[in-house]
């Protein structure tokens, strides 16, 4: 009995020493490996705000330039009847759509719904209008009545999504 006394009192401490020792090796290592991930996640998004903030000037261009007042001046009517304005109007926001889709990546999808449902409204919108026009309408026509339209709805969608745009890219400041 006395021998294991005798060998419990020097084996205890040093059992006690390894399960220090270990405790500690084991909370330095974590602790380091989420050091090592703060900076890697600080350096990425160092390199990626730049990337992000450019995706959401690109959206809020795309949005000014369908906004119809931009739109309509930019696409002339000059010959053509509303049937073919209405179709030369949706495949420019057609084709604006798709040069920016890529954007979608590095907006949040809240950012990116907003734009999807701007332009949805945008083209109900010049649907709707072309829809009540008389046949053999001009294409200067159809444009005073999308005019007409985006002035009494007060805010446009597309304005609102910039608002949201904006908001959202000042909190990555």
């Amino acid at each position: 009995m006395d021998i294991f006394l005798e060998i419990l009192k020097y084996l205890a401490p040093a059992l006690l020493m390894l399960l220090l020792t270990y405790l500690m090796l084991s909370s330095f290592t974590e602790n380091e490996e989420n050091r090592r991930r703060y900076y890697l996640k600080k350096e990425t998004q160092k390199q990626s705000l730049p990337i992000r903030m450019q995706a959401y000037e690109r959206v809020t261009l795309f949005l000014e330039r369908i906004t119809p007042n931009s739109l309509l001046v930019r696409t002339p009517s000059k010959g053509l009847n509303a049937v073919e304005y209405q179709t030369l109007l949706l495949k420019t926001i057609r084709s604006e759509f798709e040069y920016n889709l890529s954007q979608q990546i590095y907006m949040s999808e809240d950012a990116w719904q907003m734009v999807v449902t701007a332009k949805s409204a945008t083209v109900s919108i010049i649907n709707k209008t072309a829809s009540t026009m008389e046949p053999g309408s001009s294409g200067a026509d159809l444009s005073k009545k999308i005019l007409e339209h985006a002035m009494s709805l007060g805010t446009f969608p597309t304005k609102n999504a910039i608002h949201f745009l904006k908001t959202e890219a000042y909190k990555e400041f």
